[in-house]
């Protein structure tokens, strides 16, 4: 491939299918391969610029006459967790989070399929084997990390290495100015702990601490009540035809 294609990719479109999200909607979406030898600069704008990431392609919608999915990031330095989230970050305090290298595990995996089965039993990764798991979190092209977050050992034995339990794990991608979520799960039988909320104000603190200044959060989906919760971490800027815009928590009802 000579270097003019290299900055130039090829983009397709998907056929449609239902919508997730939207009941008696089609979906189509637009996407292109990152394959290794793009330039990281070209990906990074990509994904900064409303692109979401998918093992090793970069898509976006693309829906005839619809243009519900919006995507969102927190500027972290002007983010103050509500009440109710200062709340859900106490009762995780007994939780460690901590980076690891984007390799699955079978410890990962069970967490996943007991996740996917709880919640998304009927969606696109009710399939997915271990082997489809592992493509997920390995095949990226970018700087992809996990997050584990384990319940803190009550005794020096419980605090050997393995003997922390899996609560949740965290999918991300580092971006040139921010962190983005690919993908989360958790134990769905801790409802009290608000896990998935939970992991997104800790990435939201975790982007600070790095000196970045955004955490994206993917696509808002308006009318959806899957993607309502993402409305919650405010303010937040949603991705407009004039660019990245501060959006008031009216824009979002």
């Amino acid at each position: 491939m000579t270097a003019p294609h290299k900055n130039f990719p090829e983009f397709y479109i998907t056929a449609p299918q239902p919508c997730p999200y939207l009941s008696g909607r089609q979906e189509r979406k637009l996407f292109t391969h990152l394959t290794v030898d793009r330039p990281l600069s070209l990906i990074d704008n990509l994904l900064k610029g409303g692109f979401r990431r998918s093992q090793s392609i970069a898509y976006t919608p693309h829906c005839e006459n619809c243009n519900a999915c919006v995507s969102v990031r927190v500027p972290v330095d002007q983010f103050e967790p509500t009440r109710s989230m200062r709340r859900i970050i106490s009762r995780n305090r007994s939780l460690i989070g901590r980076v690891v290298p984007a390799i699955a595990s079978s410890e990962q995996y069970a967490l996943f399929r007991d996740y996917i089965d709880a919640r998304h039993g009927d969606g696109g990764m009710a399939g997915m084997t271990v082997l489809d798991f592992s493509v997920m979190v390995e095949d990226s092209p970018i700087q992809t990390f996990l997050i584990e977050y384990r319940e803190k050992a009550e005794t020096p034995l419980e605090g050997a290495p393995g003997k922390e339990k899996l609560k949740a794990v965290a999918l991300c991608d580092q971006l040139s100015d921010g962190l983005s979520m690919v993908y989360s799960f958790f134990d769905t039988d801790d409802e009290a702990r608000s896990l998935g909320t939970y992991m997104i104000l800790e990435s939201i603190e975790r982007t600070r601490r790095m000196g970045l200044p955004y955490l994206y959060l993917g696509y808002w989906v308006r009318g959806s009540k899957k993607m309502a919760y993402k409305t919650r971490f405010q303010p937040q800027e949603h991705l407009t035809p004039d660019g990245w815009l501060r959006a008031s928590e009216n824009d979002c009802g």
